[in-house]
């Protein structure tokens, strides 16, 4: 239907599909609506390494452990609204029939991304157009495990926010006035409540990463080729400067590191063309565990939205508990990180934000981060340039002039020019760690603050430069809760902190930042290796949090309920 009449189909699409996860949640069997039992407990408390070995020992059954996660997953679902497709009488037969006992994965529930295929089931991505099409097969991202939910996202995709028309607002499991970050926004909720312990997302400028640091749950951002991608939906089909990522995303380090290595182990290029034959190095491994005296560098700040006090603070946390296991710590600067912020997002849209503007709907409602982008994209040039003349000159800001100046639709000329710019900053950032830092790894924050309130991607868009850095530069990084927002640590200094002195883009971050309301929320570190270097960051991240562990304290879980 053509629009504006299209408007109608959308909101009969809507609420069907609303319709249709209540109708399947209520007729749920009675054990997901039974308080969470002893025999629960034990289950969820058990890594899934352990939960494998039982299942293949014939200890526990597979309806168990789906059915002890189910019903914590619907649990979160009326919490935090995290859930898109409910796949659990399905997910029953799949652990009974279709579950192979003797994989790394055998018999554990896995959620999805809402993006990710489901055979029978929708990949709407948030957008009205995609519902009522089921898809014929999965997605080779199952990999033997169970699905048994999918998991809400933004519409767009490019939002640290997880809000669509289809499936509504997915809030923070530590507070629901706050985001669970996003695009893979309704993992980070589910799994921070408990309502899971694996789960794969997607990430193109910090989707897997910022849920995890908003959340407070672990991730790992893989190298492209590195996982298994076929057998999805997205909202920027054919996107290609900046490629997104599949990656797995858990509830505790140890699952994050047996989930990677069962997955890496699998051989998954010989049913995904997309993937790399790289299977899991032991040596890697290894190697990042036993050397004695690592080589860190920490990046206190990209030079475009320094930290909030928050962030800092766990940041320095971590270095100090490193330096105490005698490890070499050092500040470093490498090549400018606001360089690559600008090159990504001008790759990112160059299309003009139509590709995933050309997916909605009349009425459909829009991510307001995106609709930034395309309100700045479809300004004319001749007053966008008047414009960054009077940001640059006049307001003397030369951060957000930079981002306006080159924030047009591309033509293919100037892609491949940006490619090329692209391309010789990696080998200008590979130079700099091998030859002059020479580092084991690198210690950054996830973002400058802690979760955003909803909405505010507004103002906060473009405040996304630590972790879209390592998506131009395809590097393996890792995320790792390490603390929680303290009102009386973490307030912003009253004597030299001047929010009219900050550039536009570091305005529309700490015009949120408050530690009074945002008491309480994860706060975490971006671990990052080089490209490929999937099995030493693991092993680094697990060194950190041991360090933590002995001199600081380990991040607490949010206690399932």
């Amino acid at each position: 239907m053509l629009p504006p009449f299209d408007f109608f189909e959308h909101r009969r699409a809507c609420q069907r599909k609303q319709l249709e996860r209540s109708t399947r949640i209520v007729n749920l069997p009675p054990e997901y609506r039974s308080p969470v039992s002893p025999q629960d407990r034990e289950i969820l408390g058990t890594p899934i390494e352990e939960l494998v070995q039982k299942v293949q020992k014939q200890l526990v059954k597979p309806i168990d452990i789906l059915r002890s996660y189910g019903k914590v997953a619907i649990k979160a679902h009326e919490r935090t609204n995290c859930l898109t497709e409910v796949m659990l009488p399905e997910a029953e037969q799949w652990a009974t029939t279709d579950v192979n006992l003797k994989g790394p994965l055998a018999g554990i529930p896995i959620s999805l991304k809402d993006s990710i295929a489901v055979r029978g089931f929708d990949v709407s991505v948030g957008y009205s157009c995609n519902t009522g099409k089921p898809y014929a097969q999965d997605g080779t991202l199952i990999l033997g495990a169970v699905p048994y939910v999918k998991t809400n996202l933004p519409v767009s995709l490019l939002s640290f926010e997880s809000t669509n028309d289809v499936w509504g607002r997915c809030t923070n499991p530590h507070n629901p006035k706050y985001s669970p970050g996003g695009s893979t926004g309704g993992e980070g909720a589910l799994l921070a409540f408990g309502g899971g312990r694996i789960g794969i997302g997607s990430d193109v400028a910090g989707s897997v990463r910022a849920p995890a640091h908003f959340s407070g749950i672990y991730s790992l951002r893989c190298s492209t080729g590195r996982w298994p991608k076929m057998g999805m939906n997205t909202s920027m089909p054919g996107q290609e400067g900046i490629p997104s990522v599949f990656s797995p995303m858990t509830r505790t380090l140890p699952d994050l590191v047996y989930f990677s290595k069962s997955i890496l182990s699998m051989k998954a290029w010989n049913y995904d063309h997309s993937v790399h034959p790289i299977p899991w190095r032991t040596d890697e491994e290894q190697d990042a565990k036993e050397k004695k005296r690592l080589r860190i560098g920490v990046l206190r700040t990209d030079g475009v939205v320094d930290p909030s006090p928050a962030c800092a603070r766990a940041l320095e946390q971590v270095v100090s508990a490193l330096r105490s296991e005698g490890h070499d710590v050092v500040d470093v600067q490498p090549p400018s990180p606001y360089e690559a912020l600008k090159i990504a997002s001008a790759l990112l849209n160059s299309d003009g934000c139509k590709m995933f503007r050309s997916f909605y709907r009349t009425g459909e409602w829009d991510d307001p981060g995106a609709a930034q982008m395309r309100f700045y994209m479809r300004i004319p040039r001749p007053i966008k340039y008047l414009y960054y003349l009077w940001v640059k000159y006049i307001r003397q800001d030369g951060i957000w002039a930079g981002l306006l100046e080159d924030f047009h639709e591309k033509s293919a000329f100037q892609q491949w020019k940006l490619v090329n710019k692209r391309e010789a900053y990696k080998a200008k950032w590979h130079a700099w760690w091998q030859e002059e830092a020479k580092l084991d790894f690198m210690l950054t924050p996830p973002n400058a603050t802690p979760s955003l309130p909803h909405g505010a991607m507004r103002d906060a868009v473009s405040s996304c430069g630590y972790t879209f850095l390592f998506n131009l530069l395809d590097y393996s990084c890792g995320i790792l809760p390490v603390t929680h927002v303290d009102r009386a640590l973490d307030r912003l200094p009253a004597t030299t902190f001047w929010f009219r002195d900050l550039n536009g883009v570091a305005k529309g971050a700490y015009k949120h930042y408050d530690a009074d309301r945002m008491h309480g929320l994860p706060v975490a570190v971006q671990v990052v290796g080089q490209r490929l270097q999937e099995e030493r960051v693991l092993a680094f991240m697990q060194r950190v949090e041991a360090a933590l562990e002995k001199h600081g304290g380990k991040y607490e879980l949010l206690e399932i309920q």
